[in-house]
């Protein structure tokens, strides 16, 4: 699934380039033949005043007068031949020109950024006098060449809604399987479990006194506390004030008991010790218990974990640091991706439960804030703050 959404979106964006690419090519193809019309009307609008001026012929006059009339697009400002205006222009607004002494000569600077070369008309020779038209661009030139930039950005915006919709369908795809498969989990444990319950009180009766009967019972219930966990993530699980430092030592004191002599575990809660927020405390727990484990598993039975704990503006910052073998970089950010273990054995299902637990459940985060080779590995959980339930 993942591979077929990588390659829609592959797919959008290759159109989109294909059809940007060929809008500003063909709009730059159409705005070069308008430019050089364009050029083509002012040489005839010059023309035209000439023989305005010049005509003794009544149907030359008339010709030359419709001519120029019909020139009401393109902007055309005279100027004599030292490029000093002269006062005649054309198709600008008259209200701005008798309202700022400087705005012909800052339509005549503007006129000369577009590579536009003038039409110069020869008075004289000697002296030499001479008239230049200079002239920008018609209202239509100036839409056709914004085109493409309206075209990319009605682009942008749909290559950007269709992946949003992708990424949505996805992402809901990839919530109903994993809920599917944490409730068939959940159901197939659920049996052999009330089973086990069964038979564990049988045993009760018939062997209390034996040293065994408890560590069974503890066994049972640890299946339970995971049958609860699957359960929980395939469906919407009930937060409850907690203190998180709380469950941070209760996690601590029960993984200290289940390792060697050589792993030593640091917590100060003293930074978070009262303070409180909503959380799922089975859930919770189980990703304090999947962080230590891999930290454990970095270790490889020598080493020290540290949790350290803070407040930061409306948020608690829980870092979890191992002093084992680190994470090479380009592995980094494939550590939450399921399926992906660097353990002989495992399913690689541990962070990317951990993350869907503290980012979709919790509102919160879940990283690798930084790992080094040889030096070891920090993962953060960022949780919002909640008022305590006393105040």
């Amino acid at each position: 699934m993942l591979s077929q959404f990588l390659n829609w979106r592959v797919i959008l964006v290759g159109i989109a380039i294909i059809l940007v690419s060929g809008t500003i090519f063909y709009s730059q193809y159409v705005a070069g033949k308008i430019a050089r019309e364009e050029r083509k009307n002012v040489e005839a609008w010059v023309e035209a005043q000439r023989t305005i001026v010049n005509s003794s012929d009544s149907a030359s006059f008339n010709l030359a007068t419709k001519i120029s009339s019909e020139n009401n697009q393109i902007p055309i400002i005279e100027t004599n031949e030292q490029d000093n205006i002269t006062g005649n222009y054309l198709n600008l607004d008259t209200a701005k020109v008798k309202a700022d002494p400087s705005y012909l000569r800052n339509k005549l600077a503007e006129f000369k950024r577009y590579n536009n070369k003038p039409i110069t008309v020869i008075l004289k020779e000697k002296p030499y006098t001479a008239n230049r038209y200079y002239y920008g661009e018609s209202e239509l030139l100036k839409e056709v060449r914004l085109y493409p930039i309206v075209q990319l950005i009605i682009v942008a915006l749909f290559i950007t809604i269709a992946i949003t919709a992708l990424q949505t369908s996805y992402r809901s795809a990839q919530n109903q399987l994993w809920a599917s498969m944490a409730k068939e989990t959940a159901h197939q444990l659920g049996t052999p479990v009330s089973s086990l319950q069964g038979w564990l009180e049988i045993l009760k009766e018939q062997e209390g006194n034996n040293a065994i009967v408890p560590e069974i019972a503890k066994d049972v219930n640890r299946l339970l506390l995971i049958t609860d966990r699957f359960g929980k993530i395939g469906s919407e699980p009930k937060l409850e004030w907690k203190k998180p430092a709380d469950q941070i030592h209760y996690m601590v004191d029960y993984m200290k008991k289940r390792t060697g002599g050589q792993v030593r575990f640091v917590f100060d809660d003293s930074p978070i010790k009262d303070v409180f927020t909503l959380l799922s405390p089975p859930l919770f727990d189980w990703v304090l218990e999947n962080l230590i484990k891999n930290a454990l598993d970095a270790l490889e039975g020598n080493g020290t974990i540290t949790i350290t704990a803070g407040i930061h503006e409306n948020f608690m910052l829980i870092d979890t640091t191992d002093t084992g073998k680190g994470i090479a970089k380009n592995h980094l950010k494939d550590v939450f991706r399921p399926g992906f273990t660097t353990k002989k054995r495992g399913w690689g299902l541990g962070l990317s439960l951990s993350k869907r637990i503290i980012e979709q459940y919790h509102k919160g985060k879940l990283f690798a804030k930084w790992s080094e080779p040889g030096k070891g590995t920090t993962f953060r959980i960022i949780l919002p703050l909640h008022p305590s339930p006393a105040g």
